[in-house]
């Protein structure tokens, strides 16, 4: 079995990046859909949200599979890292058009409320988030924007 350190090594490469995006959310939404919502490939490695959110444009359901830092007061932090690719993901501008939105977590469906942390609270769950998963700090370096943080809660 492939330790964590190496996971993170991997996951921390460019060519992971130009490659994962195109292939774990796909295996991620169909393992999901197969399993009946118990199940999500990547969080074998990192805790794995699947988000359904509003198009911001489009206004249709989108469906994100995502990982995501579970917090002791039953909130999670999903991270809009992209891989340490430039832009910001779609679903990231979803939450701020549509805050409202739905999680699968443990294969239990969820309405949440998303809010996009700024300030001295981004810089504080963002120190949690390196100890989480340090191949954050790769993907921030990468890339000039600042990488989104959200909170979701229950509604």
């Amino acid at each position: 079995m492939i330790g964590e350190k190496t996971v993170q090594r991997i996951s921390s490469t460019r060519g992971f990046a130009k490659v994962a995006p195109h292939v774990i959310p796909a295996l991620d939404r169909a393992v999901h859909r197969l399993t009946r919502g118990k199940v999500i490939l990547s969080a074998q490695m990192l805790p794995g949200v699947i988000l359904t959110s509003t198009g911001a444009r489009s206004g249709q359901p989108r469906r994100s599979p995502l990982a995501c830092m579970p917090e002791a007061d039953g909130t999670w932090i999903l991270i809009g890292s992209n891989f340490g690719r430039p832009g910001h993901p779609a679903w990231t501008a979803n939450l701020l058009a549509h805050p409202d939105a739905e999680i699968s977590w443990k294969g239990t469906d969820i309405a949440v409320t998303a809010h996009l942390l700024t300030g001295e609270e981004r810089a504080a769950v963002w120190k949690r988030l390196l100890v989480f998963w340090p191949p954050y700090a790769t993907y921030q370096a990468r890339v000039e924007r600042e990488i989104r943080v959200f909170r979701i809660e229950r509604r």
